[in-house]
């Protein structure tokens, strides 16, 4: 079975496609299929030429692209999903309630993650292990301010704004990458 992580911001155009892209990157060696939505998204826009460019430096062509509204299907398919913001998140989990316990936002899971104890228990599932161990770090970690959770949105900006956004991004993927190689 293959694990699914999708991500999620306003209008997939910015920050979610270039998390997708950047975790393609990161979980390329491993049996995880990413895409990403947004919950006010307009369909079948291309991404941002800014986050495009961040793209595009994955290795992958990201002119295909197209942005999708989020909708239940996708949540209920997915083993984790990480959004942009905690506004986000609230969204995601009032469209599908069963979908609370593996919803986060990106920095929040990236800094449990990073607090995580390796999983054993569940090595054969590497997304879902590393969700489990994530959720354990959480009582083990002091919380954090409510703004520390969300993900600037760098609409607006200059490149610089974007890369600045893919590189906290990846920041907070790395722990995800790693926790999911200790599980698998």
């Amino acid at each position: 079975m293959t694990d699914r992580v999708l991500f999620v911001c306003h209008a997939n155009l910015c920050r979610s496609p270039m998390a997708e892209y950047l975790a393609r990157r990161l979980l390329g060696d491993r049996p995880v299929t990413v895409s990403s939505a947004g919950t006010d998204a307009v369909e079948g826009l291309a991404m941002h030429p800014y986050a495009a460019e961040v793209a595009a430096e994955t290795g992958a062509d990201p002119a295909e692209f197209r942005s999708r509204l989020l909708r239940p299907e996708y949540l209920e398919g997915a083993t984790l999903v990480l959004t942009s913001t905690r506004r986000q998140r609230s969204v995601c989990t009032a469209m599908v309630p069963a979908v609370l316990h593996r919803t986060f936002t990106l920095r929040q899971f990236g800094r449990l993650a990073a607090a995580a104890e390796p999983p054993e228990d569940l090595a054969d599932d590497s997304v879902r292990a590393a969700v489990v161990a994530a959720a354990r770090a959480r009582g083990r970690l002091q919380p954090a301010a409510p703004g520390t959770d969300d993900l600037l949105d760098p609409i607006g900006g200059t490149a610089t704004d974007f890369r600045s956004c893919a590189e906290e991004i990846e920041r907070s993927l790395r722990p995800l990458a790693a926790l999911i190689g200790a599980a698998g």
